[in-house]
């Protein structure tokens, strides 16, 4: 098979969806490798390290996408990148589409098959292509929310860890997920001052027997996140509801319960952020004001630590993309009902049912979707 790895082109965004390591995985098994010429080389991975292992350095991404079968990404491809995707093509990406009506609409009339990092399951209706990135979202937003807080930086002066005689700052974490978890314990390490809420009360006791009570855990209702901003210096909003759109958790009347300088970190902004003042930033401008709040809402934290993020990502992806390669997507997907569950476009079809809900479009089941277009090739 032929495999595609254009250059990501989001403000910022330096990861790539494939590293050196895996196009040597993917030659030996017999598959050509086409990599878009200085894809990687931000992050150390540079165009010889490709044609050592065997791949192809093409000059643009639109030989890329002209040439593959398979394209491997890792953002949401851009409405010019959607465009260049046809029928018989298959795209593995990121996709985050509830939010995103402008994307659906073009992936659905390119007729190509999209499946998406989000949604693909594992044991446990676990998200295995996704907590890469959300322990790395959840790690991040603790030191961006410290940059933050800093007066320089427009905050309000506190120091997360405090010092001797000086109390610690406050750290609110909405959401006990990977994300959230990763957030606590980070802030945590820093020797804030952390409290996390969550409505799963078998996750606020598996967390508070982790970390031994010294986080605290409170069951999320409007009562107690209002309660808890009053003397927040940081809230983290880290709530996931895989494929659609995140709840909105923080009002905008609720700011003016918030300290003047206090900051929101949103990492839920890729499915439309829990607070109802979140849009999406870039690293080049990641944060903006709202009635005296900092707001901090970059749609790709990952791609500020790119390498790390990559080795992460790529790591979980590859047997995925593997299966893909060497089976081809429908015969992959019958064989794995987790990468099924990962399909969220098959030939001009919406199989994803919150998406539908919330675009208000028709949609089918995977299955049934897979189902269908066998009959359509063999008709």
């Amino acid at each position: 098979m032929r495999i595609g790895v254009p250059k990501e082109i989001k403000n910022h965004e330096y990861r790539i969806g494939l590293t050196p390591a895996g196009a040597r995985e993917l030659v030996a098994a017999g598959h050509h490798v086409l990599v878009e010429t200085q894809g990687g080389a931000a992050i150390g991975f540079d165009d010889e390290q490709y044609l050592a292992v065997g791949a192809e350095i093409v000059a643009d991404a639109g030989v890329v996408f002209e040439r593959s079968e398979l394209i491997i990404k890792v953002k949401e491809p851009q409405p010019n990148e959607c465009k260049r995707l046809r029928a018989n093509q298959t795209l593995f990406t990121y996709l985050h589409l509830a939010p995103d009506p402008e994307q659906t609409k073009l992936l659905l009339a390119s007729g190509a098959t999209c499946i998406a990092y989000e949604t693909v399951t594992g044991a446990g209706n676990s998200l295995p292509l996704l907590a890469p990135m959300s322990e790395v979202a959840g790690r991040m937003s603790i030191q961006e929310a410290a940059l933050c807080l800093e007066k320089s930086k427009g905050g309000s002066g506190v120091l997360l860890g405090g010092v001797p005689g000086v109390e610690a700052g406050r750290v609110v974490v909405l959401g006990g997920g990977v994300v959230g978890l990763n957030a606590a314990r980070m802030a945590l390490g820093l020797g804030a001052d952390v409290t996390l809420l969550d409505r799963s009360l078998a996750r606020l006791r598996q967390i508070d027997e982790l970390f031994d009570g010294r986080i605290k855990t409170l069951y999320s209702t409007t009562d107690a996140i209002e309660s808890q901003l009053k003397t927040a210096d940081a809230v983290i909003g880290a709530v996931l509801i895989p494929g659609a759109s995140a709840p909105k958790l923080v009002t905008r009347a609720m700011l003016s319960l918030m300290k003047p300088g206090s900051v929101l970190v949103d990492v839920a902004i890729d499915q439309g952020g829990c607070f109802e003042t979140s849009r999406p930033t870039t690293h080049q401008e990641p944060t903006y004001v709202v009635d005296g709040i900092i707001h901090y809402c970059v749609a790709n934290m990952p791609g500020g630590v790119a390498r790390t993020s990559t080795l992460a990502l790529t790591n979980a992806t590859l047997p995925f993309v593997m299966a893909l390669a060497n089976k081809g997507a429908e015969a992959a997907m019958r064989d794995d009902a987790h990468l099924l569950k990962g399909l969220n476009v098959y030939r001009g079809v919406l199989t994803v049912e919150a998406v539908g809900r919330a675009q208000d479009l028709h949609w089918v089941d995977p299955a049934e979707a897979l189902q269908q277009g066998a009959l359509q090739v063999t008709a």
